[in-house]
């Protein structure tokens, strides 16, 4: 494989702190009580705008404007995106041996472009990735295959020598209807047992990733 695409929450960064901070955050500016931090990430993985519903829908705020929740959310947490989120151990290490030795690095995930830029570049990730596709880049985003083959499109990749890595259902579910092969980080956030989502590859570590895309590694 000569290009590499991740998922973003759940995969490099766990980052369900902040979005349940800000979530509790909305929540409360509407007089609604918190949710549980386990609640909130398992409503992770489909974009803010779903995680946003999800939270309304389960603390019964059937008079409050989706939209209008939606853009406290979004102020909360580009306010303070990544003080509690963390890349998982070995990202960054991973991320310098892979641009060492060559391989074009992107992005793709259904948070949307502009949060996902500002938490990379709040945990010093940002250096890494040539491309950035988000949930808002097109008109379309994950499980539809559209937000990967542009990611690897605009790396100019062959997304058949190419590799996704991700951690949920969706992540699986994009890979698969797009044809790419996937590594499925068992750390993550999925719901679903691994034995039940088809990958190419899982991995408990960022360490063994590492070591699998270094003895696949193809020419392009």
């Amino acid at each position: 494989m000569s290009a590499i695409v991740f998922d973003l929450d759940g995969t490099m960064v766990h980052s369900a702190p902040d979005l349940h901070a800000a979530a509790v955050r909305m929540l409360g500016d509407f007089g609604l009580p918190p949710l549980s931090l386990g609640k909130v990430t398992s409503f992770i993985g489909n974009g803010v705008p779903v995680l946003v519903a999800k939270c309304l829908g389960e603390s019964g705020a059937a008079d409050v404007s989706h939209d209008d929740a939606l853009a406290c959310f979004r102020e909360h947490y580009m306010a303070d995106p990544a003080t509690l989120s963390r890349p998982f151990p070995g990202v960054l290490h991973m991320l310098h041996i892979l641009r060492h030795n060559g391989y074009q690095l992107g992005i793709c995930t259904n948070k949307s472009a502009d949060l996902t830029l500002e938490v990379l570049k709040r945990l010093d990730l940002v250096v890494y990735f040539d491309v950035v596709i988000g949930g808002d880049s097109l008109a379309s985003r994950k499980p539809d295959p559209a937000p990967l083959l542009a990611a690897f499109d605009r790396l100019g990749a062959d997304i058949s020598n190419g590799l996704y890595v991700g951690d949920s259902e969706v992540d699986a579910a994009t890979a698969a209807a797009a044809h790419c092969d996937f590594a499925l980080f068992s750390g993550g956030y999925r719901k679903t047992p691994v034995e039940q989502l088809q990958a190419r590859y899982v991995f408990d570590s960022f360490e063994a990733l590492t070591d699998y895309i270094l003895t696949n590694k193809k020419t392009a």
